[in-house]
């Protein structure tokens, strides 16, 4: 069973850039796929993008395709969520999950996932 740390959130300007990090415990970091969620004020929970065992394949919302780059160090049992020209609508709170599989398919509802974080909150301001 694999414990999930987000952090890395805070306060960026419109336009500005800021990198999340998900630190993995208790596992084997390289045979889980992981994807990183967010959950705005009043909405759904979304899809921001995921990534495979090696790190050899991605996906990501159309929302975010072009501005945000997951990627992982499984040396470093971490995975990254780099976030660039952000906007407003980026505000919410971040969390990365993991499923245990290597498989080549990258889920991108929620309840694919077993393992999540308690998240990091991302506020940007106009």
């Amino acid at each position: 069973q694999v414990q999930l740390v987000e952090s890395g959130g805070g306060l960026v300007q419109a336009g500005g850039s800021l990198r999340l990090s998900c630190a993995a415990s208790g596992g084997t970091f390289s045979m889980y796929r992981l994807g990183w969620f967010r959950l705005g004020t009043g909405k759904d929970r979304e899809f921001v993008g995921a990534i495979n065992w090696s790190g050899g394949s991605t996906e990501y919302a159309d929302s975010v395709k072009g501005r945000f780059t997951i990627s992982r160090d499984n040396a470093k049992n971490t995975v990254y969520l780099e976030m660039n020209n952000v906007k407003p609508e980026d505000t919410a709170v971040y969390y990365c999950a993991a499923d245990w599989s290597r498989s080549p398919v990258l889920p991108i509802k929620p309840d694919a996932y077993d393992y999540w974080g308690q998240g990091t909150q991302v506020t940007v301001s106009s």
